[in-house]
């Protein structure tokens, strides 16, 4: 699963830093702070709700969307409800190429970002999207 994701992302142009596991993902947020956080719920050390709550109470991190990839279809569809534990929205495992780009996308446009990403799970992942190839994908 880490494997595709990077790999994703990496097609789509984005820079990827991966962490491989809660502790490092959590860690290398709070360094890089990044744009996005796609984080795996499974990840090893801490898991995925696990690190989107440290991310939550850290003030260099609060504000970064965490979305939380879910082999469990009925919590992939639950809306957040409580922003300060629940990530900002599910991904479903497996996740489609398209759904992945999607999300990531409507994550950035909604935090007006530069196209930086990092997942975590076994992912921690930062992506940077030149314009030029950001103009291509629309």
């Amino acid at each position: 699963m880490l494997t595709q994701t990077v790999l994703r992302l990496g097609r789509a142009g984005y820079e990827v830093l991966v962490a491989r596991d809660g502790e490092e993902a959590v860690a290398r947020a709070t360094a890089e702070h990044p744009d996005v956080c796609v984080i795996d719920a499974m990840t090893p050390k801490l898991t995925g709700w696990d690190v989107t709550r440290r991310l939550r109470a850290d003030p260099r991190t609060c504000d970064v969307p965490v979305l939380l990839m879910t082999a469990q279809a009925q919590t992939a569809r639950r809306p957040s409800a409580d922003r300060e534990r629940d990530p900002d929205g599910y991904l479903p495992k497996p996740c489609s190429p398209h759904e992945l780009r999607s999300s990531v996308r409507a994550a950035l446009t909604r935090q007006n970002a530069p196209r930086r990403i990092t997942t975590a799970g076994t992912v921690l992942s930062r992506i940077t999207r030149s314009s030029a190839t950001d103009q291509r994908s629309r």
